[in-house]
């Protein structure tokens, strides 16, 4: 006799135990390697050493996995997530870099240095460069960062409209880390840029409105005389999306949750939409609306459109958009991780040209996730100049 429910929880049951499978096999790798580059090999397996790095290694191992919980899951302890995540990244640079001491082991053994000679000068090797990149990782991720200029050639833009500077930051990743003094000097380089229109492309925060808005408060002094517009990205709503909607709007900015507005310089016009994150699928009224976000505007007008992932950019493209802005990628943050996220979108930064002649500009962001690092993928405060194309 068949118990109801039942195949639902073995299915469950199912999903978890290959999920916990997954996720030991890849713990097995990002340690095992660094592990037999850095302990096991340079020490021939025996020794004070290889026991002393054997047990820091089984340390972090525990408190990786342990820390990540603590700090994402239901708890949200704000020092868990500091320390996880910054095991994570430093265990990623380490990792990164022990595949390529193995691949120049093998280069040294064909060249006759082999065994214990060769595993440690690989070892020290790896140290040093991780500790080298590592400490330089910190310190872009800290900065304020560069402004980057781009020219956009806008089809369709009037000519009064010529010269509009538009000043994109995004992925500011507020979180556990108080960054409100580098929240001010994010605004103070801003504004200095003179923009025309300011743009955040979502990744506003990582936590309640409650936690983190001294951190965001300082973007309520940008200053930008067509209009200030926000977007929610995919973060918002692993957290309070429609709160940080309603606080964006108390700062003075303009949400464009699958809207639009008509901007006018000189008698000319310009349309500036913006959609919702694919992830606000779950929330109800939530979830990008392209068609939604364009209803009623010139189709005359170009339209300049907020979508927080370049992947966003094939219906835009379809819906005849002229320039798409996101962000999302962090240009990959910390080398060579932007390799997986090109599986997922079709460009990881810059300037690029998509069908019926669609632009996406896609921002390396402002801010960081999770690991306090950017490495070989410096932030950004993007200022975009558009001009009519010729």
């Amino acid at each position: 006799m068949a118990v109801p429910g039942r195949p639902a929880q073995n299915g469950t049951a199912v999903k978890l135990a290959v999920r916990l499978m997954m996720l030991s096999l890849v713990l097995a790798l990002l340690f095992g390697v660094p592990w037999w580059t850095l302990v096991s090999a340079p020490t021939g397996g025996s020794g004070t050493l290889f026991w002393i790095g054997t047990a820091i290694a089984a340390a972090a191992l525990v408190c990786l996995p342990l820390t990540m919980f603590l700090g994402h899951g239901p708890a949200q302890s704000d020092p868990a997530v500091i320390v996880g995540d910054t095991l994570l990244g430093v265990l990623w640079v380490v990792f990164s870099w022990s595949v390529i001491g193995l691949l120049v082991r093998g280069a040294l053994a064909v060249g006759g240095v082999d065994g214990v000679d060769g595993a440690r000068i690989v070892a020290a090797g790896v140290l040093v460069t991780s500790a080298v990149l590592i400490g330089w990782g910190v310190s872009e991720a800290r900065r304020v960062p560069r402004v980057r200029t781009v020219d956009v050639a806008i089809r369709g833009l009037a000519r009064g409209l010529d010269g509009l500077r538009v000043v994109v930051v995004t992925d500011t990743h507020y979180a556990a880390l108080n960054r409100r003094r580098w929240s001010e000097r994010v605004v103070e380089v801003v504004n200095a840029q003179r923009p025309d229109i300011a743009c955040h492309a979502g990744d506003l925060a990582d936590g309640s409105v409650v936690k983190r808005q001294a951190q965001v408060d300082p973007l309520g002094k940008v200053e930008a005389p067509l209009g200030r517009f926000y977007i929610t990205g995919n973060h918002e709503y692993f957290g309070d999306a429609q709160g940080w909607i309603d606080y964006m709007a108390s700062l003075g900015w303009q949400p464009l949750h699958n809207q639009h507005s008509v901007l006018t310089r000189d008698g000319d016009r310009l349309v500036i939409a913006g959609i919702d994150d694919p992830t606000g699928v779950g929330l109800p009224g939530h979830g990008p609306d392209l068609p939604a976000a364009l209803a009623g505007a010139d189709p005359s007008l170009p339209v300049v459109l907020l979508a927080h992932q370049p992947k966003q950019i094939a219906d835009s493209a379809a819906a005849g958009v002229a320039l798409q802005i996101s962000g999302h990628t962090h240009g990959g943050q910390i080398w060579p991780f932007h390799y997986l996220v090109r599986l997922d979108q079709p460009v990881v930064a810059g300037l690029s040209r998509h069908a019926n002649n669609t632009q996406l500009y896609t921002s390396r962001g402002t801010g960081f996730w999770g690991p306090q690092l950017r490495v070989f993928a410096p932030s950004e405060i993007t200022v975009l100049v558009l001009h009519p194309e010729r």
